[in-house]
């Protein structure tokens, strides 16, 4: 049993039940196989892309930085649902506390709003790096760096607070049973039968503002990166700029595609989009970028996927030595 309906009272429940996709529990199975891999990836190549720059003294530089913050970001946001995503296609185990509830919904939105803040400052960092390369050093120390990361983290629990507070303030009398896999915001505020429409409101203005203004910045920052490469002379370097900037504008689409898809859809497409639809795209969301991330910033970047074959290359020479 997922859950009981609660009578029509002013009492807050003290346990929730997630459905996780609804519509789609024959399958659930091959949901929690799919789930744990991509999980799995996305933990082991995330801790590897923090330990690798962490190590190297040759990556300790504001890109890699950024990067390694990024998959801190990732291994927490994918940590904060997979676990309990697999538990209820395995075990049938869909029962979250009241605050393990609005922990989670804190951590997973609060999560998303570092991330976009740090592909915003990826993109700065490679907006001076290309156009202002004199200046770079000068212009991206340490502190700069530091002040960047906290002033993206400080915002994100800004705008988190009080939607937290809203959410978890409003009277659930009519059910504790989500549809959804986890404590998605919109997916609460449907249980609540209090007015739900001021944190609903708050959360889809606070999400549009931060992810526009940060779209638009990336966005001046990608045509300035776009108009110096190609001014330069050679075919090499412009290829050489350009291809410094792939692997980031890789994870951009990955990123801000399907999550604006996800809001807009919840928001507007709630009788034209299926609900299994809709909630398979928000966890897709929480998960496909932390699975993808190191992989294309592994591939893509020169000196990470020169460190990691070095690195491969070391332990398959150790274990010959070991063997003979």
């Amino acid at each position: 049993m997922l859950g009981l309906p609660y009578n029509h009272t002013m009492e807050t429940p003290d346990t929730f039940f997630l459905v996780g996709i609804p519509g789609l529990q024959p399958s659930r199975l091959w949901l929690a196989i799919s789930l744990s891999a991509m999980y799995t990836v996305a933990l082991l190549g995330n801790t590897f892309i923090v330990t690798l720059i962490w190590l190297d003294s040759t990556l300790q530089e504001p890109m890699y930085y950024f990067l390694c913050v990024l998959s801190a970001v990732d291994i927490i946001m994918a940590s904060s649902v997979v676990p309990k995503m697999v538990s209820i296609f395995c075990s049938g185990d869909s029962s979250i506390s009241f605050n393990a509830c609005f922990t989670q919904t804190f951590f997973v939105h609060a999560a998303t709003a570092v991330e976009t803040g740090l592909l915003l400052a990826m993109a700065f960092d490679r907006y001076v790096a290309i156009c202002k390369p004199p200046h770079y050093k000068r212009m991206l120390t340490p502190r700069v760096v530091l002040g960047m990361s906290v002033a993206i983290i400080i915002r994100a629990i800004i705008f988190m607070t009080p939607l937290s507070w809203m959410v978890s303030h409003l009277p659930f009398c009519d059910s504790n049973l989500v549809l959804h896999s986890y404590c998605e915001n919109i997916a609460m505020t449907k249980l609540a039968c209090g007015n739900p429409m001021p944190s609903s409101l708050y959360s889809l203005i606070g999400s549009s503002i931060i992810v526009g203004s940060d779209m638009a910045f990336i966005g001046a920052s990608y045509k300035l990166i776009l108009q110096a490469a190609f001014s330069l002379s050679s075919k090499n370097a412009q290829l050489k700029a350009l291809s410094t900037c792939g692997s980031h504008m890789g994870v951009l689409a990955l990123y801000y595609l399907p999550g604006m898809a996800s809001i807009y859809v919840a928001w507007l497409g709630q009788d034209m989009v299926p609900l299994h639809t809709q909630v398979l795209l928000a966890d897709l969301y929480l998960i496909i970028p932390p699975t993808l991330n190191p992989i294309i910033y592994g591939l893509k970047t020169k000196q990470i996927w020169e460190r990691t074959q070095g690195l491969l290359m070391r332990c398959l020479s150790d274990h010959s030595n070991l063997g003979l």
